[in-house]
């Protein structure tokens, strides 16, 4: 019987099981295994080039959301054909959202009214503009968008992850870190996460995580693989190839507050691009403590976002 004589659900299982015994013998062989807890994907990508990708680079787990003509439904099915692969998370940003257009709102409903989304996308409230393909967008951290959009985070218990370019953002800084203090402080059980490190310095992510036990940190575009492509004030968290020794003791000492992610957004993201950034973070890991490496590598975004734990 030739591969093309069988049903196509059957090649598609064969493919799942094949996948996860992959992944599995690389654990069995003690590699650290990574979760990504945020990217996006557009239509310009195969969905199934993320799974081989993923595979490629050891990636066990995706939580990942819908950008430019991926529907929500597309998002959904492609998540329930890879179970225990990839997590579907709503997504606010677009014009929709900085328009603040009525369609935002119902664009938003209608997300979480389908039961599959297991998380929300980050939401945006300080973007400086990148180049010609996204523009800056500033929304208030007590603006309606940003308020309907986390009371669903709420609701549904998602970490809520906020988009904040504190570096970026200048002479608005303050104000915005005033503002973001206070959701912290007024919803102190629930977590809250900042993506990209929020571009603060190893200093001031100190002082947040003092006063904000609710703050976690998703390390995205954070490494000198980004930063060197990017004219972007991103925070590197590196020194040449491994953690800068300020960094590494930061995570050392708040080893529950760091998270691995990538934030892949544009179609040459899910390539060589990704692959390159997940082989430096599984060496730098490789070399903290075993512990911290496998809470920022994977044990924070199973507990954060209830994903079930590969042991």
């Amino acid at each position: 019987m030739t591969a093309s004589s069988f049903p196509k659900n059957a090649v598609c299982i064969l493919c799942t099981v094949c996948s996860i015994f992959t992944i599995f013998g690389n654990l069995c062989a003690g590699e650290l295994h990574i979760i990504d807890a945020h990217s996006q994907v557009d239509h310009k990508v195969h969905l199934e080039n993320i799974i081989t990708l993923m595979n490629e680079a050891g990636v066990v787990h995706t939580i990942v959301s819908a950008r430019g003509k991926i529907s929500p439904k597309q998002l959904v099915d492609f998540a329930k054909k890879h179970q225990g692969r990839i997590t579907p998370a709503v997504r606010t940003k677009g014009r929709l959202y900085s328009d603040n257009s009525h369609k935002y709102y119902k664009f938003l409903e209608k997300q979480l009214g389908m039961a599959d989304f297991g998380a929300m996308a980050e939401v945006i409230m300080w973007h400086a503009q990148k180049g010609y393909k996204a523009p800056q967008v500033v929304v208030q951290p007590d603006d309606v968008r940003v308020k309907t959009a986390l009371h669903a985070a709420l609701e549904k218990r998602w970490p809520f992850i906020a988009h904040i370019e504190f570096e970026a953002a200048g002479p608005e800084r303050a104000m915005f870190e005033a503002k973001f203090a206070r959701m912290l402080k007024e919803y102190p059980t629930h977590p809250f996460v900042l993506i990209h490190m929020g571009q603060l310095r190893c200093a001031e992510a100190h002082q947040f995580l003092k006063e904000h036990p609710n703050l976690y940190f998703i390390t995205s575009h954070c490494n000198p693989i980004t930063v060197e492509s990017s004219q972007q004030p991103w925070v590197n968290l590196f020194a040449g190839g491994e953690l800068s020794a300020e960094w590494r003791n930061l995570i050392i000492a708040f080893p529950g507050r760091f998270i691995l992610g990538f934030d892949n957004v544009f179609p040459n993201h899910w390539g060589k691009y990704y692959l390159r950034q997940v082989a430096l973070w599984k060496k730098a890991l490789s070399e903290l403590p075993h512990e911290v490496a496998h809470a920022v590598a994977h044990g924070n975004a199973e507990g954060l976002w209830k994903l079930l734990p590969i042991r």
